[in-house]
């Protein structure tokens, strides 16, 4: 049995599996193949030599009067014929020697290192992906299965991108690398099952995490992330630093840092925003790029009245109201939106305190963008 305690150690080393774990295991499969020959009622015990790997095996049954059953059991004349002090209730031991049961000791000491290996593998590969929970991962595309992806994210491990998960628009072909976001791993009957997302508003905060240093350090923060994935993507960001603008820390130089996320979102736009503590510059800064004339806020009801430049109306609305819609889910409030003179016939009262005359020359050319 030697071979098997070079084995065992091998495979501790190699693998990080327990030899002692291993052991312990092929003692229970001889105690139950044990039971397959003699019967559920047999008492038996095992013990694998921990240097030698030698195995030993007994059939124990206590010493009774009258024998009722004897799988388990034996009398007081018959146990004392092979040992003189021996009382009832005792047990007397018989070794298993049969050579048959040699041959099935090695067979299940060897499947269950198998197994083990195969267990160990899939286990570290489980530890490996779960540590990659709510992060980004890359992978090659396989092939689409019906309107799911088949992607490959190593020589062994395979994930789903569910048609619910993908970005309308995008099309992918096989051998393509894509960015990934790692919404669960769950262990299943099967080994374990990653979940993935190319529409998870995290993934935009993932991919400014890994390609803004001042993000990763902490120096600016995300503070809130709205999304209609493929489409537009709105972002509110923060220094804690007085000296780094975090919007232009997120854009990078000539835009190269946003660009370079944009390419992974395959054209997904992105606005970038100042967030502010005041509900009313918030708000106004996440109706970006429309200009706003005044913002009525209201802190119980979570909602805001917003009046912006007549000319200025359908760019703070946006194409079918997505901005409105994103600049809402940003800030968590319900938005009212109203032209200049919307707000005139209604009598609504206006701040024209930060109207500027700036905005008659403003130039409307983003209503073309949206």
């Amino acid at each position: 049995m030697s071979e098997i305690i070079d084995a065992l150690n091998q495979l501790e080393k190699e693998k990080n599996i327990s030899k002692e774990v291993i052991m312990d295991a092929i003692e229970k499969s001889l105690i139950s193949a044990c039971e397959k020959d003699f019967g559920k009622e047999a008492i038996i015990d095992v013990s694998m030599d921990r240097v030698t790997g030698d195995i030993s095996v007994y059939q124990k049954k206590e010493v009774v009067e009258e024998v009722e059953n004897d799988v388990c059991q034996i009398s007081l004349e018959q146990a004392k014929a092979m040992k003189k002090k021996v009382a009832l209730g005792d047990f007397v031991d018989f070794e298993v020697r049969s050579k048959e049961f040699g041959r099935i000791a090695a067979q299940k000491a060897r499947s269950i290192i198998v197994q083990a290996i195969k267990e160990g593998e899939r286990d570290a590969i489980f530890d490996y992906f779960a540590c990659k929970e709510r992060d980004i991962i890359t992978g090659v595309v396989q092939r689409y299965v019906g309107n799911n992806l088949s992607i490959s994210l190593d020589e062994r491990t395979d994930t789903i991108l569910n048609e619910n998960e993908q970005v309308k628009g995008e099309v992918y072909r096989r051998g393509d690398r894509i960015k990934l976001y790692v919404v669960e791993v769950k262990k299943n009957t099967k080994g374990f099952k990653i979940l993935v997302s190319r529409t998870h508003p995290e993934l935009v905060k993932r991919l400014f995490e890994k390609e803004v240093t001042e993000v990763a350090d902490g120096t600016v923060e995300i503070k809130s992330i709205s999304r209609e994935a493929g489409s537009r993507s709105k972002i509110a960001v923060w220094s804690n630093d007085a000296n780094v603008d975090p919007v232009g820390a997120c854009v990078g130089l000539n835009g190269t840092r946003v660009n370079n996320i944009v390419d992974d979102l395959k054209g997904e736009k992105i606005d970038i925003i100042t967030w502010s503590e005041d509900p009313a510059v918030f708000i106004e800064n996440a109706l970006s790029p429309s200009k706003v004339l005044s913002v009525k806020v209201d802190v119980d009801t979570k909602s805001a009245k917003v009046i912006v430049p007549d000319y200025q109306l359908s760019l703070a609305i946006g194409k079918e109201g997505q901005n409105a819609r994103l600049a809402a889910r940003l800030t968590g409030y319900k938005i009212d939106i109203k032209s200049e003179s919307q707000a005139r016939e209604l009598g609504m009262e206006m701040d024209f305190e930060s109207y500027d005359e700036e905005y008659d020359d403003y130039d409307d050319s983003y209503e073309d963008e949206e």
